[in-house]
């Protein structure tokens, strides 16, 4: 059986030794800007958008949203016949009726747009040449956060006042529900320094976190991406596996640096660092998915793993994934107790361990993997080689 907690409480030699803290922190921000970004919102802000456009039975729907930093920008979200459209653009330069229900927080219905006065109202939106629309203020805590706006009526009506009851009865809500993201985010931001300080004494306790735990996180993505996961199951992966270890915070020093056999109560308090780690970060918006890979990585195929006995594919699928990184790593790293296993030995090992301690079909997707990515370097080594010859 592959052990890898006490493969990774001894300490590496001195050539292995890389400083870990700039890139847990880095991830941190990383994990922060991915939430802070407008993009992050895109499927929530779609399906209001179209949500809006089928309640009012209109061509297109448009939903714009005040920069939270920069209250003259504009997040323009579009749903039309040229497709989902997201754009960014300044609110000096937003013609027509949106601009002025942003300002005055009010809705507005032109019902023919032929009979005004303003032809700012008349250009071009999402493939649709406006002849009725109404847009009505998202207004959140009393302030205007943007508006939604909607354009001609499929049946060639124009809109009416029970239009404008619709769509701002609809623009409540939304505005609830983008302010609750809103609200989610500065929830991540109050924990980001709590956490900062949490890595930065793991890795100044741990000469080897930072390399381990990065190249775990490659391993895994080697297995995510054979398995075909999607890109955003490969990213709380790849976040889950730098982190995987932060609960070992609880462990005193003394066990963790232990040469000698551990005692099973010593072995017992190794065994609740995934606990730990899931606790610690399970509380941080969009970081609930990776947390439950930290606390199930320590599973076994067969259910005799911990800390939940979860058993085959009741366990998640990243687990699954970090676990044969995870212990592939601490075999083919030489440690100061033993020498580093040969690549074909530890792929052996994990085989010989599969559908018992490792789930089969990710052993298998991570030996093709490897295997490829090996290659793969190989032949940029030889054309790298032939070019320089030239």
């Amino acid at each position: 059986m592959v052990t890898a907690e006490k493969i990774k409480a001894a300490p590496e030699t001195q050539d292995s030794y890389k400083p870990a803290t700039k890139t847990r922190l880095e991830l941190l921000d990383k994990i922060c800007s991915n939430v802070r970004s407008v993009r992050q919102h895109l499927p929530v802000i779609s399906s209001i958008t179209q949500m809006s456009r089928y309640a009012l039975n209109a061509s297109a729907a448009t939903l714009i949203l005040l920069d939270e930093d920069n209250k003259s920008a504009l997040n323009k979200y579009t749903d039309g016949p040229l497709g989902k459209q997201f754009q960014r653009f300044h609110l000096k330069k937003q013609l027509g009726i949106t601009r002025w229900v942003i300002k005055n927080g009010k809705p507005y219905l032109i019902e023919d747009i032929n009979k005004e006065d303003d032809s700012n109202y008349k250009d071009e939106v999402a493939g649709v040449v406006p002849r009725s629309m109404v847009c009505a203020p998202l207004m959140a805590n009393k302030e205007v956060i943007g508006a939604i706006e909607v354009l001609n009526k499929l049946d060639g009506n124009s809109f009416t006042k029970h239009d404008v009851q619709v769509l701002t009865g609809l623009a409540e809500n939304a505005a609830l529900t983008i302010e609750n993201i809103r609200l989610n985010e500065d929830l991540l931001y109050s924990y980001k320094n709590t956490v900062e300080k949490l890595v930065s004494l793991l890795d100044v306790r741990e000469s080897t976190a930072g390399q381990h735990s990065r190249r775990v996180a490659e391993y895994a993505l080697i297995a995510a991406s054979e398995l075909g996961l999607s890109e955003e199951e490969k990213q709380a992966i790849e976040y889950a596996a730098i982190l995987h270890d932060i609960g070992l915070l609880s462990i005193p020093e003394s066990i963790l640096n232990k040469r000698e056999k551990l005692t099973d109560e010593e072995w017992e308090m190794i065994r609740k660092h995934p606990v730990i780690g899931y606790n610690l970060l399970r509380g941080i918006p969009s970081l609930n998915q990776v947390s439950k890979l930290i606390l199930y990585h320590h599973e076994r195929y067969d259910g005799k793993g911990y800390p939940c006995g979860l058993k085959g594919k009741t366990i998640p699928i990243g687990a699954r994934v970090i676990a044969i990184a995870d212990a592939f790593d601490s075999m083919t790293v030489q440690h100061t107790y033993r020498k580093a296993m040969t690549t074909k030995d530890a792929m052996e090992e994990i085989g010989r361990c599969s559908a018992s301690q490792f789930c089969p079909t990710v052993a298998r997707a991570f030996f093709m993997g490897y295997v490829r990515a090996r290659n793969a370097r190989s032949s940029r080594k030889l054309k790298s080689r032939k070019k320089v010859r030239k």
